[in-house]
């Protein structure tokens, strides 16, 4: 994944934590991932998401995995 790619999904992912007002460790326990793994995916330097994070971190906001993805 390209560091373009991976910097607008990071900045999706805040924006949408931020919208639904939770902390990154409430994302993540929506989510059932490690906070700090949901810390790495927002930060200025993201790690790739696997599809299973995307799919975990769509249904914790209630959207489809192409809404999450979608800038």
């Amino acid at each position: 994944m390209s560091s373009s790619i991976r910097l607008k999904f990071s900045r999706r992912l805040r924006e949408l934590r931020e919208k639904k007002n939770l902390t990154q460790q409430e994302l993540a326990e929506l989510a059932d991932l490690d906070y700090k793994h949901i810390q790495r995916l927002e930060s200025k330097n993201p790690t790739d998401p696997k599809l299973e994070t995307i799919e975990k971190l769509a249904k914790a906001f209630g959207v489809s995995c192409a809404k999450l993805l979608s800038s």
